[in-house]
């Protein structure tokens, strides 16, 4: 079980005030939310224009290599970024500074074709799963079981129609007997409710200015360093009581 860091997403600039966007700031704020507890980080590079672009990868991943030595770093494949499949591809097999894993949807089309390109370039692949129809796909596809991680993420925003989801997701990764670790998270509203269940289910989490800007009281928070303390209060008991497990 771990506290994973996301801290940009696709965010808007103006989203909140310390949302990091330059490589800098990803690795200055990265720093940050180890130093109060965060296991590792995921990131969306942006160009100078300040939109996300796989191409700025290598610029922060070494940016956040030096200043979070030894911490694990991911980034994201989207189909949004780049808008074209080769593209996309193309720019994954220019990468020079390697992540330690990067996010795949699984309902995007070229999804297959990406987790092939990871595989042979050594980067682990953090399967996205945000429905049960994503699921059911992965579990066919043939590199299911090499998979870093399964991500289990929910956008939507009805917590009992949430809830259905997550079970449902987790349902057919058990009937398909993909023991890999998991990691659930939420969006806005559902953040904290998943925070929860995943503690309670025993899997990792991730909080950060990627999924929502609101402390467990309801507050803004200063920054994604806050955001990962909170977390960190829920899944501390855990912690204490000598659990490590990476699920």
């Amino acid at each position: 079980m771990i506290v994973q860091a996301c801290l940009n997403g696709a965010r808007p600039g103006d989203y909140h005030p310390r949302l990091p966007l330059t490589a800098d700031a990803i690795a200055l704020d990265g720093a940050a939310c180890v130093s109060v507890g965060a296991a590792e980080l995921h990131i969306h590079p942006c160009g100078p224009d300040g939109r996300e672009s796989l191409l700025a990868d290598d610029e922060a991943i070494y940016a956040v290599r030096r200043a979070c030595p030894g911490s694990l770093v991911g980034v994201s494949t989207g189909a949004w970024i780049e808008r074209d499949e080769k593209q996309t591809r193309d720019c994954i097999s220019a990468w020079r500074q390697l992540p330690d894993y990067a996010s795949v949807n699984i309902s995007e089309r070229d999804a297959p074709a990406v987790i092939a390109l990871l595989h042979r370039m050594g980067v682990g692949v953090e399967a996205g799963l945000a429905t049960v129809a994503d699921a059911e796909r992965f579990v066919t596809l043939p590199g299911c079981h090499r998979a870093f991680r399964i991500l289990i993420e929910i956008e939507e925003q009805d917590l009992g129609k949430a809830d259905a989801i997550a079970d449902g997701i987790a349902q057919v990764l058990e009937r398909a007997n993909t023991l890999r670790p998991v990691l659930l998270h939420g969006f806005d509203a559902t953040v904290w409710h998943f925070v929860n269940r995943a503690h309670q289910r025993r899997w990792s989490t991730r909080v950060g200015l990627e999924d929502g800007c609101q402390l467990t009281n309801g507050e803004i928070a200063g920054g994604n360093a806050d955001l990962v303390a909170d977390a960190l209060q829920i899944f501390r008991p855990s912690f204490q009581h000598g659990n490590t497990s990476l699920e």
